[in-house]
């Protein structure tokens, strides 16, 4: 019996995910929302001053993101609701699009034109550098698991 019918019969359908990974991207979600926070007290930002906090949390996140996304695709067995937890989950709550904009707006409001531009493109700079960094060590620890396996 083919997959999807088998699926079907069994109450389940076909392309949705299933109590473990809604599960598991709460979890995650509670998780990475709580470090955020403890980031944010032991390292707190003036209103009128630069964001680093979250651009250095935006940064971390976008290399650790981008590792696993990397790992994940050498290994595409790796469980979807453990992909989901810490993919969208874990990491999609500790960093923050809405925070950016928000510093944006700050500055932008308080009338710190260059800073707003340069925090934007820093940021954006950053994101992608980060990224690119969790690519290439991402493909260097899957090269490096292949070989030793």
């Amino acid at each position: 019996m083919p997959g999807t019918l088998k699926q079907a019969r069994a109450g389940k359908r076909p392309g949705l995910p299933g109590w473990r990974a809604w599960a598991a991207v709460a979890a995650g979600g509670l998780l990475g929302t709580e470090l955020r926070y403890a980031a944010g007290i032991a390292f707190p930002e003036a209103a009128d001053a630069v964001p680093w906090t979250t651009l250095a949390i935006n940064v971390v996140g976008s290399f650790v993101l981008a590792t696993l996304t990397t790992i994940w695709i050498a290994r595409p067995k790796t469980a979807f609701w453990l992909r989901a937890g810490l993919g969208p989950g874990l990491l999609g709550s500790f960093t923050t699009f809405s925070a950016v904009v928000f510093s944006v707006d700050q500055q932008l409001r308080s009338g710190f034109h260059g800073t707003w531009l340069a925090y934007l493109g820093l940021s954006l700079v950053l994101g992608l550098g980060a990224a690119a960094a969790g690519w290439k060590s991402g493909k260097a620890l899957s090269d490096l698991r292949g070989r030793v396996s």
